[in-house]
């Protein structure tokens, strides 16, 4: 029997939740978390196996505390899973877009979704902490003249209505999730690896760093920095590459050495952003 107990921000019917039933199986087990931060603390005190952690949107960018939770905690990623996030408008039976005022939900779930509300201006939009807990709020408390945007899990779940679905600007929306764990494991097949780099402070550091990318024919896929607290003007580099070989990563962290003041491997895993997603 399967014991792993998966933690996840926010409630049954979030895109978390949603992320954690396809990664690990329709029936994982959840620890319901109320925010990132717990969610690492959880996974840092291994009272849950592993997490599901939103880490960027294709419209929204990143989510930039959860790079620094996932260097603070000294946690590992172990892989990544993406899904086309489908955003929904639902509320009680018996409304309509015209009787709602007031439509709930998180601030980038809102973000995502405000070309659609511009042909209906009596609608105030109000942020909210996770999408689900919007949804799940109007059904327990019978809130009229009220909406949520969340997922068609929500909607189930919370019985609610779809007053209009897929309603965000792109059509093309796609969140990134990654699993993180405290202990680390083997990945079979791993062929991508999350970096933290903190440069030496000489000219030229940063292109020194990319260069050597190059040069051992690593694609970044992604580059971001973040201030480093308590020195001001200093930033950490969080980078994502990809690669063919992993020896040939082993060597690329150690030429890392000679333009890095410190350098730190978050995990090494199976690249998901090429498979075809529906």
């Amino acid at each position: 029997m399967n014991n792993e107990v998966i933690a996840i921000q926010g409630i049954e019917g979030s895109f978390h939740h949603q992320v954690a039933r396809e990664y690990f199986g329709e029936q994982v087990k959840v620890s319901m978390c109320s925010s990132f931060r717990e969610l690492a603390e959880q996974v840092a005190k291994q009272s849950v196996t592993k997490a599901v952690m939103a880490i960027e949107n294709s419209t929204a960018g990143s989510i930039l505390p959860n790079y620094a939770y996932v260097d603070e905690y000294e946690l590992e990623i172990v892989g990544e899973h993406y899904i086309p996030v489908r955003m929904n408008l639902m509320a009680l039976p018996g409304e309509t877009l015209e009787s709602i005022t007031e439509v709930y939900s998180h601030p980038i779930a809102l973000l995502q979704c405000k070309n659609f509300f511009k042909q209906y201006p009596h609608i105030k939009l109000i942020e909210d902490n996770d999408t689900a807990e919007a949804a799940k709020r109007i059904a327990e408390q019978g809130l009229k003249n009220t909406a949520a945007i969340a997922s068609t899990t929500a909607a189930e779940i919370f019985k609610l209505n779809l007053l209009a679905e897929s309603i965000h600007s792109e059509q093309t929306n796609t969140t990134r999730f990654l699993i993180i764990s405290k202990k680390g494991e083997k990945v079979e097949q791993a062929d991508k690896a999350s970096l933290k780099l903190i440069l030496k402070h000489e000219q030229g550091s940063l292109l020194k760093a990319l260069q050597i990318l190059d040069r051992y024919a690593l694609d970044m896929t992604k580059i971001q920095s973040l201030p480093i607290v308590d020195t001001p003007w200093k930033y950490s580099f969080f980078i994502d590459v990809t690669f063919k070989e992993l020896p040939v990563f082993v060597e690329v962290m150690k030429a890392l050495e000679e333009v890095s003041e410190a350098h730190k491997i978050l995990g090494i895993y199976k690249n998901k952003n090429h498979e075809t997603r529906q």
